[in-house]
């Protein structure tokens, strides 16, 4: 067993109205209040909600583990940014992670490596953890996935760096081409990458987890063994009994 818990991290993207997200946490907090996985230590837990949900997600988890975030958050810490939200604000909210430069904020909000480093750097400065998604844009092999994952994370560190600041990063792998697809990767392609990556992030001295994502869900985790710290979920969880199943292979490790 890894002395590290394993990290689960779920976002909802924009898939849930109010009601059906809260009823989804609810669920969700009446399982992992009960599940052994959790109640041992073995799991650590994140949920990032759409951003007017976070307190309310964060009332009903707050006799729980899990930990609430982010999906996106503005490079400022306050100014007239009409419709943004501060990593200050959600600091002072409690907020405990921010997802940074998803292949979608990309794609279809035009986002560079430039807003994505000036984003790292205001989650660090604000106390919250990145979830930094990375990913290759085109399948090919563990190597060039791997290259291109850590040129990201260089690209995305350089604000942060010129700013001195400093904190872990959490490094979602997340290969565009998988994203929304049927299924994910392949375990041993994950494995081969996740390997790649943590040698890369020990030689480059960066402190990082690696979680998978891209069309994770139940049965991955007990493919892809240790290879990676975790799981980065998204609509294979949102049936809340997937969720309790991907708990049960956490207890299984």
């Amino acid at each position: 067993m890894n002395a590290a818990p394993i990290i689960l991290g779920m976002s909802l993207k924009m898939y849930f109205g109010q009601r059906r997200t809260l009823d989804w946490c609810r669920e969700v907090a009446s399982a992992i209040a009960r599940h052994p996985a959790v109640l041992e230590g073995r799991v650590e837990l994140f949920l990032l909600p759409s951003f007017p949900l976070i307190a309310p997600a964060q009332e009903i988890f707050s006799t729980t583990p899990m930990r609430i975030g982010a999906q996106d958050l503005h490079w400022e810490d306050q100014g007239a940014f009409t419709g943004e939200v501060s990593g200050a604000l959600l600091a002072e909210m409690g907020a405990r992670y921010a997802e940074i430069g998803h292949a979608e904020r990309r794609r279809l909000f035009g986002e560079t490596d430039e807003t994505v480093a000036l984003k790292t750097a205001a989650a660090l400065r604000n106390g919250l953890t990145p979830v930094l998604c990375v990913g290759e844009t085109h399948q090919g092999s563990a190597e060039q996935a791997a290259q291109a994952c850590l040129a990201q994370l260089e690209s995305a560190l350089t604000e942060a760096q010129r700013q001195g600041l400093h904190g872990e990063v959490i490094l979602a792998y997340e290969p565009v081409w998988a994203i929304g697809a049927a299924e994910s990767a392949t375990p041993a392609f994950i494995a081969e990458v996740c390997d790649l990556l943590r040698t890369g992030l020990s030689n480059a001295g960066h402190r990082a987890r690696i979680i998978y994502g891209g069309s994770a869900g139940p049965g991955l985790l007990s493919r892809i063994q240790d290879s990676a710290d975790g799981l980065f979920l998204g609509r294979f969880a949102h049936d809340p009994r997937a969720f309790a199943s991907i708990l049960d292979e956490v207890q299984l490790r």
